[in-house]
């Protein structure tokens, strides 16, 4: 697909039409002729300009930059780009997910070793928004990938990232490398997805490397199968939300050193013993003094009072009282019941099973 040095003003919205027509006494005429229903956007002053990027959708914003070094430069001079998600995967197919303010379409550029796919454009249509895939050829898919992520950075103006999504045992030989990129040029990530395909291998070293060389702000997610008990990379602090699936390899002084709002560590291998420990030092304000939320394995909350409170002060609530508590993902639940322990501070943990549809039901701690 060839970019256009013109745009079809008729698309737009009518405030961007207004704001164009207010700029341009001079070429009205020229809008209000049906024979021809575009005109040359680099004659507008930049307030209409940047009315029509604000219409635009991240391909069309691509495709604009890339028709010559004038146009490249007008778009990398808008100054709303930083309200654009921009989500970054390498898994065994690498891609680039740019998504609107608006968020009504998305991009996908996939990049492909068919060489049959380069140029394709797909689009799907669900609940009014519009999402489009768009295929690039490369015989060097990671390097072409690199460039890529260089490119749409440096056009709109991003220095986090807001998603990473990373298949540790995808490119195995080439994570040293793709970290070390991630490190050049990118500040920092919100988001990130650590995964692997096949738990027999071994990410050990790589997932080390990752936590040791990418600063992540606010949400970790790994569902990498951690081999060495004496895994020693460093979990990131101060997260808003940090989720550890196969998470024997989290021990109780690893346990102590986790410093995030909220926390989930699916299969873990702490014991009943060590849990007490933990809630006596949380009471004493201790340890944990930013947690909100702790979803813990056990499923069984008579069991949990049993097993993990035996000598904490507790208050069992009477399943006839209802209340609503603050939640995860700056949410509330209402729950019937449950058990409460207090901190030296007055603040009270609450302790309830949560039932989800589709999932397992877990005790969840919540702290108010």
């Amino acid at each position: 697909m060839k970019p256009l040095k013109q745009f079809p003003i008729l698309r737009l919205p009518f405030r961007a039409m207004e704001q164009v027509s207010k700029g341009m006494h001079s070429i009205i005429k020229m809008i209000s002729n049906r024979r021809s229903n575009k005109f040359p956007i680099l004659r507008l002053p930049f307030l209409a300009i940047e009315e029509i990027f604000k219409a635009m959708d991240p391909f069309e914003i691509m495709t604009f930059s890339k028709i010559s070094k004038r146009t490249k430069a007008v778009t990398k001079s808008m100054g709303f780009f930083s309200k654009y998600d921009i989500h970054f995967c390498v898994d065994k197919i690498l891609w680039i997910y740019i998504r609107g303010t608006n968020g009504l379409v998305s991009c996908n550029y996939i990049i492909t070793c068919n060489e049959k796919l380069d140029g394709k454009i797909e689009e799907e249509k669900c609940l009014g928004r519009i999402s489009r895939r768009v295929y690039k050829y490369s015989e060097n898919p990671i390097e072409e990938w690199k460039q890529l992520c260089i490119y749409v950075l440096e056009i709109f103006k991003k220095q986090t990232i807001d998603v990473l999504s990373m298949t540790m045992d995808a490119f195995v030989d080439q994570n040293v490398s793709i970290i070390d990129f991630l490190k050049s040029n990118v500040k920092s990530v919100d988001g990130c997805y650590l995964l692997q395909w096949y738990q027999k291998n071994n990410v050990d070293e790589n997932f080390t490397y990752f936590l040791n060389n990418i600063t992540v702000n606010n949400k970790l997610d790994s569902w990498l199968q951690i081999k060495n008990g004496d895994f020693d990379g460093k979990i990131p602090k101060n997260l808003k939300e940090l989720n550890i699936r196969n998470s024997e390899w989290i021990g109780f002084e690893r346990l102590l050193e986790i410093d995030c709002k909220h926390v989930t560590l699916r299969d873990n291998e702490i014991t009943n013993e060590e849990w007490n420990s933990f809630l006596k030092k949380w009471i004493a304000m201790e340890t944990h003094l930013n947690l909100k939320s702790l979803e813990l394995d056990n499923s069984d909350l008579d069991e949990f009072r049993v097993h993990v409170l035996p000598n904490i002060p507790h208050e069992v609530i009477s399943e006839e009282v209802s209340r609503i508590v603050p939640c995860r993902h700056y949410q509330t639940q209402k729950i019937r019941g449950g058990i409460d322990i207090r901190r030296t501070d007055g603040k009270t943990a609450t302790f309830f099973v949560r039932r989800r549809r589709g999932y397992e039901e877990n005790v969840l701690m919540c702290i108010h």
